[in-house]
């Protein structure tokens, strides 16, 4: 066996290094797209190279795991269409208006995307957890398309201050299921960690219906930090990257909230354009 066959068998992280140009990325991105084509006659986002390598470098170009994760991605959006059926932002823009969701300026030290989640911000009487959970969606979708992103994964910081009775009802255990499968091998990015701030003492059992669904290397991923979380939290993001509100030197969250607002809303079209309905996905075998 060659080494490139050995490191598209069991993987190599060394791989994501290189640019896009790269005639051993090439290589990778012919056999996944053979190989694909062979399961399926049709995909419907296309197999471009571009999109390919999201999904090589989400498994650091493990062949076998990189179509799996391809054919559980469009498995996924058509199994959930009240998720990605619609991934247009605006009927979201009063959450987003909100503050609910802001993506850091600065990556952490590893290169990760950091994404703030804040719950106080979400009025369950108005946005489903489906809804909520399509903020997500909208966010990873936008900011797979860079290679730095395929390559360190991101971490996400929720702040559970203002979680309520009302919030825990909106989790059923479908959700929670379908949250964990593209956490997990459903969604081409790396989770490199889950920081959870002023977790309440009834969140947990809701947490208690996620966790069952993931694999080890996520749970050991989960961090909880309580109220006192300044002193831990820092420990993994440093202050000149993080907002005020949360012991940083950064941009606000007023500022970065509405700069991530304005710039999903410039990415409408594309948003749209990426929005499949059920009836036009074809599902391959998996």
């Amino acid at each position: 066996m060659s080494e490139a066959q050995e490191d598209y068998e069991k993987g190599n992280p060394a791989l994501n290094q290189l640019p896009d140009h790269s005639p051993v990325v090439a290589d990778a991105i012919g056999i996944i797209r053979r190989r694909a084509e062979a399961e399926s006659g049709h995909w419907p986002l296309g197999l471009s190279d571009h999109f390919l390598l999201r999904f090589l470098r989400a498994r650091d170009f493990c062949m076998e795991q990189a179509l799996r994760l391809l054919k559980n991605y469009h498995k996924w959006r058509k199994e959930c269409p009240e998720i990605s059926a619609d991934l247009r932002p605006s009927p979201l823009l009063n959450l987003y208006g909100a503050g609910y969701h802001a993506v850091l300026k600065s990556r952490d030290a590893y290169g990760s995307k950091v994404l703030i989640y804040r719950i106080e911000k979400w009025d369950p009487k108005q946005f489903t957890a489906y809804e909520v959970f399509r903020v997500s969606l909208i966010t990873s979708e936008l900011i797979v398309q860079e290679a730095e992103t395929q390559r360190n994964g991101i971490k996400a910081i929720f702040d559970l201050e203002g979680w309520r009775i009302v919030h825990a009802f909106q989790i059923t255990p479908t959700i929670a299921k379908r949250i964990a499968a593209v956490m997990t091998d459903s969604f081409p990015l790396k989770v490199r960690g889950i920081h959870l701030l002023n977790e309440p003492l009834f969140f947990y059992p809701v947490y208690s219906l996620i966790k069952p669904f993931l694999p080890e290397k996520i749970k050991e991923r989960v961090h909880l930090h309580g109220s006192n979380y300044i002193p831990t939290l820092h420990q993994h993001f440093t202050e000149n990257i993080l907002p005020p509100e949360y012991g940083g030197t950064g941009p606000s969250m007023n500022d970065l909230c509405k700069e991530w607002t304005d710039h999903i809303m410039n990415c409408e079209d594309y948003l749209l354009s990426i929005s499949e309905t059920v009836e036009s996905l074809a599902l391959p075998h998996t």
